[in-house]
């Protein structure tokens, strides 16, 4: 009998030790110990050079594996992820690892609430700290009842979904459907990290699950957050002139269609950028279709732009659909979105780019709005800023976010891989090429692209010290004089510094050989006379050239030129 009660006493507490860790997740953190440690893309020193990893950042673990040397590091070396889902090797000599435990059983108000909710464990430390600075914050799940794994392969289908990094990991190698010189096929861990919830809880990129339809509660604060996301807009000034106030209009469209008017504000900048090289579309101008206006970009798809050209194609969609005037071109729009997005389940920024909830089942994973999949992030950031200028990040707000099963294993950042916001002047301690990116432009050695023509020097420095802090950014043209006005062009520099290094990037923007940051005559005269030899056009300048990317400077990039000039043609930048 009593060897009978030890045994079983046995059994018990290996039923107790097996519920405990089940109980537990873990992920493993780096810090950097050393000064100048370098991350290479194998486990050794005679594997590329990839970037230089600062003294006490920190780095999400791919495992807790020490990696056998080939050479320089005799204990091994650790794989870690850094920008996102890229990954790279540093020496274990230089990193001290701690292991990070979630607990599984909730031990205040706030993860007994997200857990009676149906939030698992891994969501509670970000939303809880969301929660602790602002409680009118409600957060509800989304159970969307698919296998995590499942929901990356299908997003990562070839031509689902495009990044703007040149970062191998990031780019799925296997398909051919490379869309720009600087957009990429995402890869299946770009995907997982985009795709994550659990990597944007910070007050900056929460936003991409903000329920978008109209809150009545918000009605007197509307028009001054609607003209707070465009106003450094061109079409936003441009039509303030003619005395039209954008804001006002966006909200009674808002109103009318039950659409946060913030949201479309957002949505329409993204569409139409601050620049001018979409003037046709919003100005109203244009021959053949006076009047008509498409701030959405609807109608504008790849195929139609190439044989038609941008302006025919929104102004002819413009059209057909009968947006005339402003308020009925803001309001068609905006009644596509809420009658063919938001009523059909995508009602968050981050659904219409991940189509995992849809109300008709042949939809899952298609009929999204957009392929960029940093696209929720940069919306997001847009509204975050709207709210933090107005004083109003303190209000009601509802988040609907979503949750998949066995997501147990993935891989995520714990609320270290988003970019948020420097509270002060201090510089970030992100790596430049993240600052770049997240700041909406695009980083490819040494140089900084994805740049509008006719884009202000202060947007850019503006844009990018969102991210890198106050007084990181200065910008000097082509004869190195530091600038503070005007149109930034090809050829300029943009000086960004973190809190350990500092980095010189020369801006490209495809069309603009002279730099003067517009696409005019000049740019075609200069590609024509190239062409013809007798006229040189070397390094940066050569590039900005070659508008169609196909490593040489010939008629079809003078004729791409041409036609954005006459406005018919839009330049992939």
């Amino acid at each position: 009998m009593r060897n009978k009660n030890f045994y079983l006493l046995i059994f018990l507490i290996s039923l107790f030790i097996i519920n405990m860790n089940i109980c537990y997740a873990e992920v493993f953190k780096g810090k950097i110990t050393g000064t100048g440690v370098r991350l290479r893309s194998g486990p050794g020193t005679n594997y590329e050079y990839l970037k230089t990893v600062s003294k006490n950042s920190e780095y999400t673990l791919v495992n807790n594996t020490k990696y056998q040397s080939e050479s320089g590091c005799t204990n091994g070396w650790y794989k870690i992820y850094y920008e996102g889902s890229a990954t790279g090797y540093v020496c274990s000599d230089y990193v001290t690892v701690t292991k990070l435990v979630f607990n599984e059983n909730p031990t205040n108000t706030c993860e007994q609430t997200l857990a009676s909710l149906g939030f698992p464990s891994s969501y509670w430390p970000g939303l809880c700290s969301l929660q602790a600075s602002h409680s009118n914050w409600q957060f509800k799940p989304i159970i969307t009842g698919l296998d995590w794994s499942s929901a990356v392969d299908a997003e990562s289908a070839c031509g689902k979904s495009y990044i703007a990094s040149d970062i191998p990991t990031n780019i799925d190698s296997t398909c051919t459907n490379q869309y720009t010189k600087t957009w990429y096929p995402a890869s299946s861990s770009a995907v997982a990290y985009y795709m994550d919830p659990r990597n944007w809880f910070t007050e900056q990129y929460i936003f991409q699950f903000e329920y978008l339809k109209y809150d009545a509660g918000l009605a007197s604060i509307y028009p001054g957050a609607a003209t707070d996301v465009i106003d450094h807009s061109e079409f936003y000034k441009y039509h303030n002139g003619l005395g039209n106030n954008l804001g006002n209009i966006i909200t009674a469209v808002g109103s009318e269609t039950n659409v946060s008017p913030i949201f479309v504000a957002s949505r329409i900048l993204q569409e139409m950028g601050s620049g001018t090289s979409l003037y046709n579309l919003y100005s109203g101008v244009y021959e053949g279709y006076l009047g008509f206006y498409n701030f959405y970009n609807f109608g504008v798809t790849d195929s139609c732009a190439t044989t038609s050209g941008t302006t025919v194609c929104g102004l002819e969609y413009a059209k057909k659909n009968n947006w005339y005037g402003l308020h009925d071109a803001l309001k068609g729009g905006a009644s596509q979105i809420a009658n063919s997005y938001i009523a059909k389940g995508q009602y968050t920024g981050y659904l219409q780019k991940y189509n995992v909830v849809p109300t008709e089942s042949n939809k899952l994973y298609t009929h999204q709005y957009m392929t960029n999949i940093a696209a929720p992030s940069s919306e997001s950031k847009t509204t975050y800023n709207t709210y933090k200028n107005l004083n109003l990040l303190n209000n009601v707000f509802v988040f609907y976010i979503p949750v998949y099963n066995n997501m147990e294993n993935a891989d995520f950042s714990e609320n270290n891989g988003a970019v948020d916001t420097p509270d002060t002047n201090t510089p970030s301690t992100i790596d430049i090429s993240t600052i770049v990116t997240s700041s909406g432009y695009k980083y490819s050695s040494n140089y900084i692209t994805g740049i509008n023509a006719s884009t202000s020097v202060n947007d850019i420095k503006n844009s990018i010290e969102s991210i890198s802090g106050s007084g990181t950014v200065t910008i000097k043209n082509a004869n190195d004089v530091v600038v503070t006005t005007g149109n930034i062009g090809t050829g300029f520099k943009v000086v960004v510094n973190n809190s350990t290094k500092q980095e010189v990037l020369t801006v490209v923007i495809n069309g603009d050989t002279s730099g003067d940051g517009i696409i005019n005559a000049l740019d075609l005269l200069q590609v024509q006379k190239k062409i013809l030899g007798t006229y040189s056009l070397n390094g940066v300048y050569s590039l900005a050239g070659d508008t169609s990317d196909d490593g040489q400077i010939n008629a079809l990039d003078l004729l791409q030129i041409q036609k954005s000039i006459l406005g018919t043609y839009t330049i992939g930048q």
